[in-house]
């Protein structure tokens, strides 16, 4: 069983700005500091767990593009207080929890299937596991009110975040 935590592998979050006055807000990429991925020696089983707490704001994404430019630290950890206080709730909902159900070689990769449970819900999800530059990547697309989240909304709802957000994990190959 090989084991990944943030010292081996990475855990992104991406999130993406909407709303009447999106054009002042930003498109964010996150970072989880505190996970666990397992992968069983014949990658025939994946689990993984996140701690939602964990979450940081690394970098201002324009137009797919990071940029060290565009918001503070303090703006940083205003928005990071939000997601883990206000979005993902977890006090009450520490841990985002994968495990899969299904692995599949495909010519890409693995096809994966399994059940994400976070914010206290359980949904089927499918990814592909894509082997590139000596690691594995795998993207997954969480709707947010699937799971009973309310995605972050300010002003009346003139500034917020799209339902969706992106979750890449990476391990080595």
């Amino acid at each position: 069983m090989a084991k990944f935590d943030g010292s081996t592998a990475q855990c992104l979050v991406y999130s993406f700005k909407d709303g009447l006055l999106s054009k002042i807000a930003h498109d964010l990429k996150h970072r989880a500091t505190r996970f666990s991925i397992q992968v069983d020696d014949q990658f025939s089983a994946v689990q993984a767990s996140i701690d939602a707490a964990s979450l940081q704001v690394e970098c201002v994404m324009k137009e797919g593009v990071e940029t060290a430019n565009g918001i503070s630290d303090s703006d940083k950890r205003k928005i990071e207080a939000q997601i883990v206080d206000d979005v993902l709730e977890a006090k009450q909902h520490p841990t985002i929890d994968f495990r899969s159900t299904s692995i599949q070689p495909v010519p890409e990769g693995y096809r994966i299937e399994g059940v994400v449970r976070m914010h206290g819900t359980e949904r089927p999800i499918v990814s592909i596991a894509r082997r590139e530059n000596g690691h594995y990547s795998a993207d997954l697309t969480l709707h947010q009110p699937d799971f009973g989240i309310k995605p972050f909304s300010a002003m009346l709802g003139t500034l917020k975040i799209k339902p969706d957000v992106v979750v890449r994990l990476i391990v080595p190959a």
